[in-house]
């Protein structure tokens, strides 16, 4: 075994496509990953963030900002995800009304 350090994620086939990353504290954006390092930095191009609803922080509302060229710092990283191929479905464990 080798002493460098490897991240579980291989990112590299992320490269120049879009993400959804997800931080600690309830922030969501999407964006072009552009770089990263084995610490979980990520550096994501024309950015945007989805806005959290004011009477419920833990939600977020399909108001955005534009933020540009970030750094998320890799500490704060909960989630990574490609943002093509992915569809939001309906939540299958919530019961109906009438029941």
């Amino acid at each position: 075994m080798s002493g460098r350090k490897e991240t579980v994620l291989d990112l590299a086939k992320f490269v120049d496509k879009g993400v959804q990353v997800k931080l600690t504290g309830g922030r969501q954006v999407t964006g072009t990953l552009k770089g990263y390092d084995q610490l979980l930095n990520l550096v994501l191009d024309e950015a945007v963030e989805f806005l959290r609803d004011p009477d419920d922080p833990l939600k977020t509302t399909d108001q955005t900002r534009s933020l540009g060229l970030i750094v998320c710092r890799g500490t704060a990283v909960m989630l990574v995800s490609p943002t093509d191929g992915t569809d939001e479905i309906a939540n299958p464990f919530l019961e109906a009304d009438g029941a």
